[in-house]
């Protein structure tokens, strides 16, 4: 009896452990089965990844952020019913943050590009954007093309892991490229004239223009890329999408990002608000 016992009991014990396994995988599979908008509104909280754009994102005089990407978040959490919170990282890691769940979606000003739609999923575009250039008035001296900045003595600032920094190695491959971390310490290389010049998105490089007139210029005007913008979210989950793009369908519809575009991007009446 006591040998039927002994052998008994590994076969319950690892009936045990193939039962344990069996629950944890079915849980892991109802947590990928459940699209993130479910997990959003049962969470009550709509979590963002964003990191400092000016003006997409930016902090005003009092810490709190505010911007052209803040509106569009917030706007978006309330339509849901739920709060949102704002995960501030850093733009070159901001997508692998996205896929092991730091936050639920960038809304971050993201260029969509086919490279990075192999990693993620993008909602149609909610808004556009492009390549400008602004250079140091002495250090630039003579300089009135993109061309001429495509040279191997020439110093380009960028920030790393923007569509800047591609644009930048594309157009200008014979120049030195600086990459930096945070955007407004490569403005601040380039008004110190450290660097010949910054490519960034618009609107900020003629933003910068305006506001260091002495030492600041615009080689040419306006744009020399143009690229559309979205949310990024992870893959395999077509409710999110869905859900995403019709809000966005909606606002634009109604007028609403059309006007907050306007005020963000084509007025500086926030200015006095940022630190």
């Amino acid at each position: 009896m006591k040998k039927n016992t002994l052998l008994i009991l590994p076969i319950a014990l690892a009936m045990l452990v193939l039962a344990t396994i069996a629950g944890a995988a079915t849980m892991q599979q109802q947590l990928i089965n459940e699209s993130t908008i479910e997990q959003v509104v049962k969470r009550g909280v709509l979590r963002v990844g964003m990191d400092i754009f000016q003006p997409w994102a930016m902090k005003d005089k009092n810490g709190k952020l505010i911007g052209f990407e803040i509106d569009v978040a917030t706007r978006l959490a309330e339509d849901m019913g739920v709060k949102v919170e704002f995960v501030p990282t850093a733009w070159s890691g901001i997508i692998p943050a996205l896929l092991t769940g730091k936050f639920d979606v960038i809304i971050g000003g993201m260029g969509i590009t086919a490279k990075r739609g192999l990693k993620v999923n993008f909602s149609q575009p909610y808004d556009y954007s492009g390549m400008g250039i602004v250079a140091h008035k002495q250090v630039a001296a003579g300089f009135d093309s993109l061309e001429a900045f495509n040279k191997a003595d020439v110093q380009i600032a960028v920030k790393l892991g923007t569509t800047a920094a591609a644009a930048a190695k594309k157009y200008l491959p014979n120049a030195q490229l600086r990459m930096f971390e945070n955007e407004t310490q490569a403005y601040q290389e380039l008004r110190n004239g450290k660097v010949h010049a910054v490519v960034g998105s618009a609107p900020r490089p003629a933003y910068e223009a305006v506001d260091y007139p002495d030492s600041l210029f615009l080689p040419i005007e306006g744009t020399f890329t143009k690229e559309p913008i979205g949310f990024a979210m992870r893959k395999g989950d077509p409710d999110t999408l869905a859900y995403f793009n019709s809000w966005i369908t909606t606002v634009q519809m109604e007028g609403w990002l059309q006007e907050r575009h306007n005020y963000w991007f084509g007025t500086k009446n926030w200015k006095d608000q940022v630190e």
